[in-house]
């Protein structure tokens, strides 16, 4: 792990440059209360902003711990070298026109690479960021404003983007924010080895990262391996979806699985929960900061309206959380505290029989609290603080922050809207270990997200390929080679004549089917005929296809379900293994399930349950079942022979597998390979 110790907890901080940007520098470690040593450096300038400047690093007292380098991209190298030859803990590298701009500045990348050796071992962050915030140290090598506050434990958050992390610095939600940290070109360090570092602090409860793309695998895999061992959860934003894993390509599994896909693949197996927001990200930060994140989707929401009960069931549902129904011990509880008027569900409308007594609401909702439940939310928007004054409604988080104590189950309080929760009233809640959540739908979207906190895989991923020039086998060929890992395939000859198609089939034996060699996707090309039962009939068929070689096979007959099995390697994130609905309506249908490789038959097995389909394998009304386990050994077949070509496969895809109650047979089967670069 990259030592960011100095760098990121600074007792001295030199500032190099003397334009606004590193004037900010010095302000805002000035407002934030930095106790440390501030030292601007500048040829020419006695100071800047109000503090004696030094002429050159070399003249600096000692060794600055972090240095923020406020000079244009070409100086940035000459400092950066000084710094290090100095014995300096790390820099902050504010210039811009490096490896981002390579496709505008033709020396960006070389630019790049001179900045990197001129560091040596010395930590550089950037270039082309704004730096960190630490709260938590009172130090802000940060050339702009932000709304971070001195604060003794919190979350630290790492992104991409200067202004959106400047963005989520301002929230007014109760959320103590350690660190927050913007990673620019990741020239040396990159955003998985910052986020390990960081939650080796002691004092940051969480992590959040904003990730536009993944450029490091097995950092990842490490950080999610220091966050298990350090039991701290992880969220992420994920954006940027790219095109580079669809690119060229001529399966389904493309267009389905994409790097979207893998990236979501990716976080599943690395234990982190992802979210789509900032918002979001925010609200579920604020949950793990409390909880450390929670063991199920299972939650009772309890409110004092039947509308805000109606739309906690609506947008739980949407958002993927779970709401049980009572248990007996639950309703005879809940009975005593609200009487008999009162109609008892989950979620829950108490009504306003009680509202004002804190001691009948705490009873009402520790009674609710009983069962299988990770969290409890109540919901409740206090009113303009402007406008009125609100004692009635300080009862209920009175009562929330007592039902938590009482039952040491996490509980929330969830305010319809986040205007609906006032930022002092979020900071108090947070104190009280109570989680404020503002807005349904993004509060709700946060539990779900810090159910998927789970433990990192230990296995290591398949690392993806680098080749190009992709070459697609025949689909003979790609059935040849899968067959020799195990896959069963069907029977088949490969003719170069009309006539040759017939007698090939009255070797086989009737029905066959009859494929035109030459297309990606024979369906919409005309190309396939199935349960030809006559050679006859296959010669008709073959004299109408618009090709000369044909393959003849088999007929696959007691199909239960057609399924799609494909493996993309995706450049950012792996090979990644799609598994879903099959056949012809594969695309329409979008039934699938993504993973990464490689995967144990317990973890095919549980992609296969969250199929849509998946009643159709188990038997649907009283039709028989497909042989599941033969259906796993055919991906597992599938994954062994991409991990023996790893190198130079770029897809495979099966489309359909014919899943049938004895067999699980590969009809069609398409595989591309590459050349190393």
């Amino acid at each position: 792990m990259v030592a960011l110790d100095r760098l990121m907890k600074p007792r001295s901080i030199a500032v190099v440059g003397g334009g606004t940007w590193c004037a900010n520098i010095i302000r805002e470690c000035q407002r934030i209360g930095f106790e440390g040593h501030i030292w601007p450096v500048h040829p020419n300038r006695a100071e800047v902003a109000g503090v004696t400047a030094y002429a050159s690093i070399e003249a600096l007292p000692e060794a600055p711990d972090a240095a923020f380098i406020g000079v244009n991209r070409d100086a940035t190298i000459g400092v950066v070298s000084d710094l290090a030859a100095r014995g300096a803990g790390g820099a902050v590298c504010f210039a811009s026109g490096f490896r981002e701009a390579s496709s505008e500045l033709s020396d960006g990348d070389g630019l790049q690479e001179q900045l990197v050796a001129a560091a040596g071992n010395m930590p550089i962050l950037g270039p082309n960021c704004y730096g960190f915030v630490n709260a938590l140290d009172r130090a802000a090598l940060w050339p702009d404003v932000h709304g971070m506050v001195p604060c003794d434990t919190g979350v630290a958050i790492v992104g991409q983007s200067s202004n959106v992390a400047i963005n989520l610095t301002m929230q007014r939600r109760g959320l103590p924010v350690a660190y927050v940290v913007t990673v620019g070109n990741q020239a040396q360090i990159g955003m998985a080895d910052i986020g390990a570092a960081l939650l080796c602090d002691p004092r940051v409860t969480a992590l959040g990262l904003h990730i536009e793309g993944v450029n490091d695998l097995r950092a990842y895999e490490a950080l999610a391996q220091t966050a298990k061992r350090l039991g701290k959860p992880v969220v992420v934003m994920k954006v940027g979806v790219s095109d580079q894993a669809q690119r060229a390509t001529v399966s389904h599994t493309a267009s389905l699985a994409g790097s979207d896909a893998g990236a979501k693949a990716l976080m599943r197996r690395l234990g982190f929960a992802q979210v789509d927001s900032p918002s979001a990200l925010l609200e579920t930060l604020k949950v793990l900061h409390v909880t450390g994140g929670l063991s199920s989707n299972k939650i009772a929401s309890m409110s004092c309206s039947g509308g805000e009960a109606s739309l906690m069931a609506d947008i739980g549902m949407s958002c993927g959380v779970d709401y049980p129904r009572l248990n007996t011990a639950q309703t005879d509880a809940l009975r005593g505290a609200l009487g008999p008027k009162v109609a008892l569900a989950n979620p829950l409308d108490y009504h306003t029989y009680i509202w004002g007594d804190q001691a009948a609401l705490t009873r009402c909702f520790t009674a609710m609290m009983d069962g299988d439940l990770a969290m409890g939310c109540v919901v409740l928007d206090f009113p303009r603080e402007d406008r009125f004054a609100a004692p009635e409604w300080k009862l209920v988080l009175n009562a929330v922050a007592d039902t938590a104590a009482a039952t040491g189950k996490p509980m929330a309080l969830l305010a319809s809207m986040a205007e609906g929760m006032p930022e002092a009233i979020a900071v108090e809640a947070m104190e009280r270990f109570v989680v404020p959540l503002c807005g349904m739908a993004d509060g709700l979207a946060a539990i779900a997200a810090a159910s998927q906190v789970k433990v990192a895989s230990q296995v290591p991923l398949l690392l993806p390929n680098l080749c190009d020039d992709a070459v697609t086998l025949t689909e003979a060929e790609a059935k040849s080679a899968l067959s020799q890992h195990g896959l069963r395939v069907p029977k088949s000859v490969v003719v170069g004549s009309a006539t040759d198609a017939g007698v090939a089939a009255n070797d086989l034996g009737f029905p066959v089917v009859l494929k035109g060699i030459g297309f990606a996707h024979k369906t919409e090309a005309g190309a396939v005929r199935v349960c030809l039962t006559s050679a006859k009939a296959v010669l008709a068929a073959a004299s109408a296809m618009p090709c000369s070689d044909f393959l003849v096979e088999e007929m696959i007959t007691e199909t239960v379900a057609e399924l799609l099995v494909g493996v993309l390697c995706d450049p950012a994130h792996g090979f990644v293994l799609t598994i879903g609905a099959g056949g012809v309506l594969t695309e329409i249908l979008s039934d699938t399930v993504s993973l990464l490789l490689p995967v144990s038959s317990a973890e095919v097995e549980n992609a296969l349950s969250r199929l849509r389909c998946f009643p159709l394998l188990q038997g649907y009304r009283g039709k028989a079942g497909a042989n599941v386990d033969a259906i796993v050994a055919a991906v597992l077949s599938v994954q062994e022979f991409v991990q023996a070509n790893q190198d130079t496969l770029k897809e495979v895809e099966i489309n359909p597998l014919i899943c049938g109650p004895k067999e699980a047979i590969a009809v069609d089967a398409l595989i591309r390979m590459g050349g190393n670069r």
